[in-house]
Parts: C-alpha cells; sequence; structure tokens
C-alpha cells in the first residue's frame, strides 16, 4: 500500500453546546428501552450516539444549516404502557432543540429534518425542559405510585427577556401554549431550568437568584438569593445551571464558581461548596443524588454541558465544550476508571475520491473543496528532491459553496472525477466537472446538471454514484431508495445528462411487531446509512441500523409474488399498485433494477453497520443458490458492525462465505477485538481488505484462515503482558475508559526549584519511552518470532508485539506453512483519520509491485517504508495507492481555553 499523509484537506471541528440522553437511568425491567446520546454543536447539527454498552456507536447525523447552532436538547419519553394483550408499550422518544432564537424545533430521526417548529410573541430562548409526567402526592413531594398523566404535556422555556413560556407537546404537535411568568426586569434573564416535580420548577437567573415557580398558575414559591459576587467581579451573579436531587433538594453552579446545595423543603441554603477558580457552567448528578459532578472554564477541557445516564451495566457522565470532542467518565466508579475521549470526526467520513481523476472530495457544513493528487507516491520516491515534490503534489481545483440553508448530508464523486452530486435536506444538486483544456487539467470549469425538480425538492440523507458512472442512488425519507440513470449526451460534449425519470426500488418487508414501531423511537431503526454498488455496478446493497440488507440486481427480469405484483416496504397495497406503472424498476436500454430473489436470505447483522463494501471481484459465471463451498463464483460483500462483527456475504445466494464461517470474531486477533473505536471504512486489494477507524489502519487476508486459539498459551501471554503493564484490557467496566492501573492516579509531573535558579522537570518514568501505539506490528510466523525473540534480555526490550508475535506465531494449524503469509496485520501511526480513499484505477494505474508474500507492503510519503521480506517466495499483487487524511486537532484552531492557577497546558 502506497499512501500519501494528507491534512491539507480541512474540516473544521465545531464546538459542543448541548448533550443530552433519553433516558437519564432505566432499571432492569425496561432493559428494551432505547437509549441514545443527542450531542449538539455549534455549525446546527446533531450528532445520535448509541452508547451500546460502552462501545459508543455515532449512528447519523442530523445536519442544520446557516447561521444555525444548537444551544439546548431535551428528551421527551412518555411512560410505558401495557397493552390488553399484557405486551408492553414501549414509551415515544421525542428531540427536541432550541438555538438561541425564539423557535423550538422538533427533530424527526428517521428524515434526519426538522419536523415541527413553533415560536411566540417573547424573548431568545436560553433554557428548555420538559415538565415531568408523573404528578406528585398531596402530601411531600414523592410522586403517587399511579399518578401518570396521559395528557397536558408541556414544554417550558426561559427567556432572555425574563419570561417562562409553555409549550404544548400533546398529540404528537407542537405549539405554543402561553406565556407562564412575565418579570418585572427586563435586566433579569432566565439561565438554566430545573423540575422539582410536576407542578414545581426551579429557574437560575442572571440576578443573584433562584427563583421557584408553580406550573399551575406560574407564582413565585420561593427566591433564593445568593448575594453578590467577590471583590472585583460582576456585582451580580449568574446561575448558569440548576438540579434537583431525585425530586428533593436542589444543587446550582453559579458564574463564582461555587456549588451549593439547597433544602429542597425550606429552600434555605444548606451547603456552599468553592468547586472552581472560574464560572461553573454545568452539573450532572447521579439517578439516586448522591453524586454531584460539576464542570466549568478553568480545565483544560472546558466543559460547557453535561448529562448523566445509569443502566444496562452503564455509569458515566458524558462532558462537551469548544474543543469540539465528547468526553466520557465514569460516575460510580470515579477514580477507579479511567476517561475515554470520543472523536470529534464523523462516523461516515466526509470524503471521497475519484480514482482515474486522482480527485479528492471532501464537504462540510455548505462547502465542497476539490483537490487533486498530481503525482503517484513511487514517482515522488524517485525524485532527487522529493520533500520539494510532496509539498507540490497536491493542488485546490475548485472550492463550491451550495446555495440554501441547510447541510451537506452526502456527496459523491464519478470515479473519473467528471460527475459530482452534492445533498442537503431540501435538495439535491449534480455538477460537471470537465478540465478547461488538456494542458490545464488543474484548472476545472463547473457547470450544472439538470435534474428532475420533484426529485431535487425532497433533498436526500445519502447518494452514491455507481463505479461505471452510470447510476446514482439516493435515499429519501431516510428509507426509500431511488436509482436514476446517467447518460451521455453527445450534443453535449461529454456532459452527463441524468434521465428525467426516477426508479423506485422496493425494499423486503420486514416483519416488525406494531409496539415496536409505535413506541420508542419508531422506526428511527430503519433508516439507511450505507450504499454499495458493486464493481461492475450490477449490484446495489443498501444496510439500516436494525441490521437488514437488502440488495437488486441489475438486468434480470423482475420476479412475481403469487398476488401477481411486487413485495413493497411501509406502503399500502393501494398505493404500490397505482405506483407501479410508474416506478417500476423499469431502466433506460430495456435494463431493469429487481429485487435479488434470495435477498431474505442474507443473515440479519446484530448490530447497525459501521461499514458496508463490495470487493473488487467480479463473478465470471452465474452464482448457485445453493452451493456453498470454496468454488462459488460470486460478488464479495464485507459488512462489519459497532459490536463488532465482520461478516463476508456472498449475495446472490444470500449466505455466508467459508471464509466468514470458518473465522468468527472469537478468532480475530486480540489486537482487533480489543480495540475500542469503531472501523470507519474499507479499501479493497486484492483478497486483502485494510479496514481503518480513527486511530487505527487493519489488513485482513481473506484468502487465510486466522490461527486457531490455544487458551494455554494465550492465558501465559496475557500474564507476562499485564506483569509488564502495557496491555489495554478490555475487562467489564462501565461505558467509559479501561480499570485504572495501580499508581495511575500519582502525580504526572513533578518540578524541582533550586533557589536562584530555573524550574527542572524530573521524569517519573526514567526517561522518554517511544510510544507501542506508534508502532506497526503483524501476526508472524513461528521462525521469524523465534530469530527476533532469542532470550530473556531482548524479549524484555521486545516487550508486548514480540509477545504477541511469538504467541500468535506458536498458535498457527497443524501442517500450515511457515511462510505462508499475514493474515492479519495492524498499525496505530496514522491517527485521528478522517477518511482513507483510493487513488489510481486498473485502467491508468498497471504498475504492479513485486511484494513478499510475508510483507505488509506499507509504504508513506513520509518515507518510511516499512516492508519485510521472504526472499524464497514472491507473488505479484497490485499496489494499493491511497491518500489517509488525518485531522489532529492540534492542527486545527481552537477556541481559546482558560488555564486557572497551578494548571499548564497539556
Amino acid at each position: 500500500m502506497d499512501i500519501h499523509r494528507c491534512r491539507f484537506v480541512p474540516y473544521p471541528p465545531s464546538a459542543i453546546n448541548a448533550v443530552a440522553f433519553s433516558y437519564p437511568a432505566v432499571s432492569r425491567s425496561q432493559k428494551s428501552a432505547p437509549v441514545r446520546l443527542a450531542i449538539g454543536r455549534a455549525n446546527g447539527d446533531i450528532e445520535i450516539w448509541n452508547p451500546l454498552n460502552g462501545l459508543w456507536h455515532q449512528e447519523t447525523v442530523l445536519h442544520g444549516g446557516k447561521d444555525r447552532s444548537i444551544d439546548g436538547l431535551v428528551w421527551v419519553t412518555e411512560p410505558d404502557q401495557i397493552l390488553q394483550d399484557g405486551t408492553k408499550l414501549v414509551g415515544k422518544s421525542r428531540l427536541f432543540s432550541i438555538g438561541y432564537t425564539s423557535t423550538v424545533t422538533e427533530w424527526d430521526l428517521e428524515k434526519r429534518r426538522p419536523r415541527k417548529q413553533a415560536s411566540g410573541m417573547h424573548g431568545d430562548i436560553w433554557c428548555l425542559a420538559a415538565q415531568p409526567f408523573v404528578v406528585p402526592a398531596k402530601h411531600g413531594n414523592k410522586p403517587a405510585t399511579n399518578g401518570v398523566v396521559q395528557g397536558g404535556k408541556k414544554l417550558v422555556a426561559g427567556t432572555m427577556d425574563g419570561s417562562l413560556v409553555l409549550y404544548s407537546i400533546d398529540d404528537d404537535d407542537l405549539r405554543f401554549d402561553r406565556i407562564l411568568v412575565r418579570s418585572s426586569s427586563k435586566k433579569t434573564k432566565m439561565v438554566s431550568i430545573a423540575f422539582q416535580n410536576r407542578n414545581v420548577v426551579i429557574v437560575g437567573c442572571s440576578d443573584s437568584a433562584i427563583r421557584v415557580y408553580d406550573m399551575r398558575n406560574g407564582s413565585v414559591l420561593r427566591k433564593m438569593t445568593l448575594g453578590s459576587d467577590l471583590a472585583g467581579g460582576a456585582k451580580e451573579i449568574i446561575v448558569w445551571s440548576v438540579k434537583c436531587l431525585d425530586g428533593r433538594d436542589i444543587v446550582s453552579g453559579d458564574s463564582t464558581g461555587q456549588v451549593c446545595i439547597w433544602d429542597g423543603k425550606t429552600y434555605t441554603q444548606a451547603q456552599r461548596l468553592q468547586a472552581h477558580n472560574q464560572d461553573v457552567l454545568s452539573l450532572a448528578t447521579s439517578a439516586d443524588g448522591s453524586t454531584i459532578v460539576s464542570g466549568g472554564m478553568d480545565r483544560s477541557h472546558d466543559v460547557k454541558t453535561m448529562a448523566s445516564f445509569e443502566g444496562h451495566g452503564l455509569s458515566i457522565v458524558v462532558s462537551g465544550g469548544p474543543d469540539a470532542s465528547p468526553i466520557v467518565l465514569p460516575l460510580r466508579e470515579a477514580g477507579v476508571e479511567n476517561h475515554r475521549t470520543l472523536s470529534h470526526l464523523p462516523q461516515t467520513p466526509p470524503i471521497q475520491s475519484a480514482p482515474r481523476g486522482r480527485l479528492i472530495v471532501s464537504w462540510w457544513e455548505r462547502e465542497v473543496h476539490v483537490w487533486r493528487l498530481r503525482r503517484p507516491l513511487q514517482d515522488l520516491v524517485d525524485m532527487s528532491d522529493g520533500k520539494s515534490g510532496v509539498d507540490k503534489n497536491w493542488k485546490l481545483l475548485a472550492r463550491i459553496l451550495i446555495k440554501g440553508e441547510a447541510n451537506i448530508t452526502s456527496a459523491t464523486v464519478s470515479s473519473d472525477g467528471s460527475l459530482l452530486v452534492v445533498s442537503t435536506t431540501s435538495d439535491i444538486k449534480a455538477f460537471y466537472l470537465k478540465p478547461r483544456t488538456d494542458a490545464k487539467k488543474d484548472e476545472l470549469k463547473i457547470s450544472k446538471v439538470e435534474l428532475q425538480e420533484d426529485l431535487c425538492k425532497q433533498g436526500a440523507t445519502q447518494v452514491q454514484i455507481s463505479p461505471d458512472g452510470r447510476w446514482i442512488c439516493a435515499v429519501q425519507g431516510g428509507t426509500k431508495v431511488s436509482a436514476l440513470a446517467v447518460q451521455q449526451d453527445p450534443t453535449l460534449d461529454g456532459k452527463p445528462a441524468i434521465h428525467p425519470k426516477t426508479i423506485r426500488l422496493q425494499r423486503i418487508e420486514r416483519k416488525i411487531q406494531k409496539h415496536l414501531s409505535l413506541g420508542g423511537l419508531g422506526h428511527y431503526d430503519r433508516t439507511i446509512t450505507h450504499i454499495a454498488f458493486s464493481p461492475d455496478s450490477k449490484m446495489l446493497a443498501v444496510a439500516d441500523l436494525a441490521g437488514y440488507i437488502d440488495t437488486w440486481v441489475l438486468g434480470l427480469p423482475r420476479p412475481k409474488l403469487q398476488n401477481g405484483v411486487n413485495g413493497v416496504h411501509d406502503e399500502d397495497q393501494s398505493a404500490s399498485e397505482s405506483e407501479d406503472d410508474e416506478d417500476d424498476g423499469h431502466a433506460p436500454g430495456d435494463l431493469r433494477w429487481t429485487r435479488n430473489p434470495n435477498g431474505s436470505l442474507i443473515p440479519k447483522l446484530q448490530a447497525s453497520p459501521t461499514v458496508l463494501s463490495f470487493s473488487k471481484h467480479i463473478p465470471t459465471s452465474a452464482a448457485s443458490s445453493t452451493s456453498e463451498d470454496e468454488s462459488t463464483d460470486d460478488y464479495t460483500l464485507l459488512a462489519v458492525t459497532a459490536r463488532p462483527q465482520v461478516l463476508v456475504i456472498h449475495p446472490t445466494p444470500g449466505s455466508l462465505t467459508p471464509w466468514s464461517r470458518r473465522n468468527p470474531i472469537s478468532r480475530f486477533p486480540i489486537q482487533f477485538r480489543d480495540t475500542r473505536d469503531l472501523v470507519k471504512g474499507a479499501l479493497w486489494s486484492g483478497d486483502r481488505v485494510w479496514l481503518y477507524g480513527t486511530s487505527f489502519l487493519f489488513m485482513l487476508d481473506l484468502s487465510r484462515d486466522f490461527p486457531e486459539p490455544n487458551s494455554s498459551s494465550r492465558d501465559d501471554t496475557d500474564r507476562q503482558l499485564v506483569k509488564q503493564g502495557r496491555k489495554r484490557k478490555r475487562g467489564p467496566d462501565t461505558g467509559a475508559g479501561s480499570k485504572m492501573e495501580i499508581g495511575a492516579a500519582g502525580p504526572t509531573r513533578v518540578l524541582r526549584q533550586v533557589t536562584g535558579g530555573a524550574a527542572e522537570e524530573i521524569p517519573l518514568d526514567g526517561g522518554a519511552a517511544p510510544d507501542p501505539m506508534d508502532e506497526d506490528d503483524a501476526s508472524q510466523p513461528a521462525d521469524e518470532s523465534e530469530s527476533e525473540v532469542s532470550d530473556d534480555d531482548d524479549e524484555d526490550r521486545a516487550g508486548e508485539l514480540a509477545l504477541l508475535r511469538d504467541a500468535q506465531g506458536k498458535a498457527l494449524p497443524a501442517g500450515s506453512e511457515p511462510n505462508g503469509g499475514l493474515a492479519f496485520w495492524h498499525t496505530y501511526k496514522y491517527r485521528p483519520i478522517l477518511g482513507i480513499v483510493p487513488l489510481g484505477s486498473e485502467d491508468d494505474d498497471k504498475r504492479e509491485e513485486m511484494v513478499m508474500t510475508n510483507g505488509n507492503g506499507v509504504m508513506d510519503t513520509d518515507a518510511d517504508v516499512d516492508v519485510d521480506m521472504v526472499p524464497q517466495e514472491k507473488k505479484a499483487r497490485e499496489t494499493l495507492e491511497v491518500a489517509l487524511v488525518e485531522r489532529p486537532l492540534w492542527d486545527v484552531d481552537m477556541p481559546d481555553r482558560y488555564f486557572g492557577e497551578g494548571e499548564w497546558e497539556k
């Protein structure tokens, strides 16, 4: 693999302004509760994360628009219901947001767009909360056992002009209700809000006061004052955050850095803690009210917002701020487990390439950038002035600003770089990219390609161009799949023309129980997240969050069901019959897109997919619908899930490949199974597939099986690794990081100061050691590993990687050749990875590299050549040339941070 390390491709991270869980806590009886985390960013995007017992999968992104910001998020989850047949109907979850305007927005998670909006005659909204559904008892604050309301559902908003505003969310609607409270002073701002119970709301204000209101009539029950700020500070104290401890006592965080606890009955101050040197911006509490977590401005990770969750084995707090990275902190196991930093980069890479044109297309918000990498890597290596050649090898060809207010949801480019398609939630646009002259290939002439108006105005959540450039697949409304034919018009000088007829592709109807689709998140899990075309563009596959894979084949007659019509998904029968003539899968040129007859046999994935990709293999004969042996000639479809699970599928017969049946995830190397980051993408080179995530790059050779695990050898190796203190254990945790090592809580920096001299830092580890994460490693045969690790001293120096190589080498199955080649290879030297895209093509890049079957074959533009060779065996393998885009935060201009006294920038 030839790697161009690219850091010139921009992707500006956006600050996190709000985080919210759909459930603050779940009990054992709520195992089916669909827990999700929503993260709101300053660019108007909302990310939906699935905790997945600590795996943390970013499922979808609800894209915002121009001059929009998400500054507050609220989930409204209705109580569960028991139906007449005893079935439990999980309460429906709805997501609302504010953006420092006078508007409240409800989001459609399935279609990834705003569902409803409402506003009233009041100031900008600064805080938002949902009124609880449980009615308190007449005496005391404990809720009644059966006091759950089904009507009168309200959102309460605090505004900049000092008002409390009610919005009704009854009957699955959102509308302005009335203004509950108007402040007598226009200087008073409602900054934070929390409910003590359904009838009592606590509001933190900007005038050094916390007010308690009765929701039934808007009267003030109590006003709790904080006094004036410290000497030299502001006169008024701002209460940035208020929380209620299990419906009883109240806790507040303010602009003086203090955390105050108030008695929930008398509304008097019980305790005051000087927790921070600067403003306390957010608070989080445990479900039982025994733990309080505060976040503010006096840390390297400025904390603007926090949310806690307990249940399903998790006990965590998620925080966010200006540095754009979500941080997961242990709650119940605080001080025992490490924290974990989630990636600030999206799970779906916002980058694609045109291999034959050597173009890289990247996008964010409403901008699209087109880059060109002029020379192959081998040409740069052969140049006398290699460094200068690398610096001049890339060029920005075009910068396209998409008209409209909506942010880009998806983009795709043809393999030759001539057609670019960009989608938003409200529009689809296509562009023709043509070099001005043959001598000026780095100057593009961009013209618009016309699309059918009815199709465009619906927008799309996903778009993809087929490898041959003749088809465009678009996913509209999150679940509807459409295909568009691309034709070449000779009268337009090679400019592509998109056929006006839209082909609607029907998905397989899955039998989902109604109580599942009516409650929880509804049909959200049927949202399509991945599109893949076969290398010859004759098969199309899509996958949704539920793990279902649908496939279609081009050129076969469409089979009919017994009733004479085609099966449909999420459509009634009459609607299907009326649309059958228009959207029948009939393509121009007498070609038809038909559902794969064996598509229903494709196994359902155990979790949401993170990768769906076809290999480059094109079958030369028709695959048998029953044969499952090694001789089956069919497409190879790779599906990787968030669990993780790696499945290699023959889609035509709808079965797993023999390799996939022989190599379950339990046989995969421990480096792959213990990696916490999820796989983001895949690239193919013959039988080898390269999987990458934010912090890793793995190679799997699908022509070789993994060694059989040897339990005794593995146990011995694990004990040695733990003794060395380097192994990253993945034992049971509460959703944040792994368990802390003994002594990990000790000092991390020691300074020695001599009177009259400068401070000197004393290293705690005896010197700077190389980071093992920056080293490459491979599964090596026994002969080489034994020659590398010859005695105890060498073993200590080689460390973890040598021990793992030795263990895997000894575990080779009987009868295998020592020089059989690599089945697995990995590296952590590239991070954080935004995306990896291929360059070159089979037509334009005929270079072949004599790569040894025992070598990893990796070369990058930093002149780091890591190749292991065995002179006895050689094999011609096609060179895979890629552009690897890294976006480290230290290369990005971030907002200024505050460093308190006695603290250092890390």
